[in-house]
């Protein structure tokens, strides 16, 4: 079997002193560029919205951040404007390696957001990750990054659902924790079939 690591969303917004900043964002950097020799294949995620993203409070009138809202895919958290492409605030963290494979870049459409590394959050439309997985011969994810509870956690769900072995390495992500999210997001994945570890 090949092993890939998947690396999600290690952008300045979602590090401390960011746009989004999941609290010890920036401590998964070092796990993670450690880790990345034992694989295979290393891809790599990029949050990379467009500037007036749907999933934006600051779209919405009177929206505030962190409420929820109903698209037509369903219910949607409103965020703070967050990993505009092109902005310093959308790179990936500067000690984080960037020598992988391949970078798969979501969230560009401006209607619908992308938490899931293999689907947009209509749960539909294809991010194109599978098709490069398979084409590579690779059956076995291991995932780290941003943020525990919502891209790492859909980016798992999502995998083990296309058959894929998954393996989420909670030493080396960090949660928003929203409400009780992060719990949730485990019992989630949990049931998905994945294994989760440190």
């Amino acid at each position: 079997m090949t092993h890939a690591l998947i690396v999600i969303d290690v952008q300045n917004d979602f590090c401390p002193g960011g746009a989004l900043a999941v609290p010890g964002g920036d401590e998964v950097v070092a796990p993670i560029n450690a880790m990345m020799d034992r694989f295979d294949a290393v891809i790599l995620t990029q949050d990379w919205h467009p500037a007036g993203h749907s999933s934006f409070a600051s779209s919405h009138e009177g929206g505030e951040p962190f409420g929820m809202i109903d698209m037509p895919y369903g219910p949607q958290v409103l965020w703070p404007d967050h990993c505009v492409k092109g902005t310093e605030g959308a790179a990936f963290h500067p000690r984080l390696r960037t020598d992988g494979d391949l970078i798969i870049r979501k969230g560009f459409n401006p209607a619908i957001d992308s938490y899931s590394a293999f689907f947009e959050n209509d749960h539909e439309t294809p991010t194109g990750l599978e098709g490069y997985l398979r084409t590579r011969g690779i059956d076995r994810l291991t995932m780290a990054g941003l943020a525990t509870d919502f891209c790492v956690h859909y980016s798992a769900v999502d995998a083990a659902r296309l058959g894929f072995e998954v393996t989420v390495r909670l030493d080396a992500c960090r949660a928003i924790d929203l409400d009780g999210s992060l719990g949730a997001a485990v019992d989630a994945m949990k049931a998905a079939g994945v294994k989760l570890e440190g």
